[in-house]
Parts: C-alpha cells; sequence; structure tokens
C-alpha cells in the first residue's frame, strides 16, 4: 500500500525528473520547449543553473519564430522559464555565450532585445561570436549559466 502511495505522489507531481549520483538534477519545466535527442533543456548544480544553448523556438509549436528580433528574444524568454523554474531571474546571470550567424547584423537586434528584458544594468558577462553555421541554419543561440542558491 505504501508503495502505491508514493507512486501517486510521483505521478502527481509531474514528469520524473533525472539526478546524477552526486545530485545533479535534469530540468525540464512546464511550457518550456520539447528537448528532442541526446540534451537536456538545461540542470541544477548545487547552487548553479546551466542552460543548453537556446534557440528562438515558440514552446507551443516547438518550431523556430520566423522573425530573427522574434526568435532572438524568444530565445531568452526560453531560457528565462527555465531559470524561473529554479528561482533565478535573468538578473542572476552569471555568464552568457551568444553565437550569431551574421554579427554585422544580429549583435545590435541581440543588444536590443537583451536591453529590453533586462530592463538595465548590470548585464551578465557576455561573450559573442560568429560562426558559419548554427542548428537549423539558425541565427542565434545563447548559452547561459545563473547563481540560484537552494532555498532551505
Amino acid at each position: 500500500m505504501k508503495v502505491v502511495a508514493l507512486l501517486g505522489v510521483l505521478i502527481a507531481a509531474g514528469p520524473a525528473v533525472a539526478q546524477s549520483p552526486n545530485g545533479v538534477r535534469t530540468l525540464a519545466p512546464p511550457g518550456a520547449i520539447k528537448a528532442e535527442g541526446t540534451w537536456s533543456l538545461g540542470v541544477r548544480a548545487g547552487d548553479f543553473v546551466f542552460v543548453a544553448g537556446m534557440q528562438g523556438v515558440d514552446p507551443a509549436t516547438n518550431k523556430l519564430v520566423p522573425d530573427p528580433e522574434a526568435r532572438i528574444r524568444q530565445a531568452f524568454l526560453n531560457i528565462k522559464l527555465i531559470a524561473q523554474s529554479e528561482g533565478a531571474s535573468l538578473q542572476d546571470c552569471v555568464r552568457l555565450t551568444i553565437y550569431v550567424n551574421d554579427l554585422s547584423k544580429i549583435a545590435p537586434l541581440v543588444d536590443k532585445v537583451q536591453a529590453e528584458l533586462w530592463g538595465k544594468p548590470p548585464y551578465p558577462p557576455r561573450t559573442m561570436f560568429e560562426v558559419r553555421r548554427l542548428f537549423d541554419d539558425d541565427v542565434v543561440e545563447i548559452d547561459s549559466v545563473f547563481y540560484a542558491p537552494k532555498k532551505p
């Protein structure tokens, strides 16, 4: 009977989340895009949240948003959702690495969207560089790390 009750609690809590032997926990919050293949949206390791390189995929359709500026915004919003699921805000971001397919065209859009979403400085340390090609011939992919101390 105890096993059945425990199973009911686990099912009610939502999808199972994998955890490593050292406590690294895989993240897949409700409303996030779907990770397909051999990767995870993010992980919590101690007081840090590491978010996978995010593209401007609309969680409702799991397809890239068409407009480049809107796609960049959606990539940041995808990151924000995962970070918030672990109690972090954009202001808790401690590292951004941004890959773009055309630095001269995309960097100003990244700056504009980031300033809009952060609201004001301070901004996290950031590296942005141009790459020859991104997955799905995308214009941007954003890798991020957040500091989110576990609450007692």
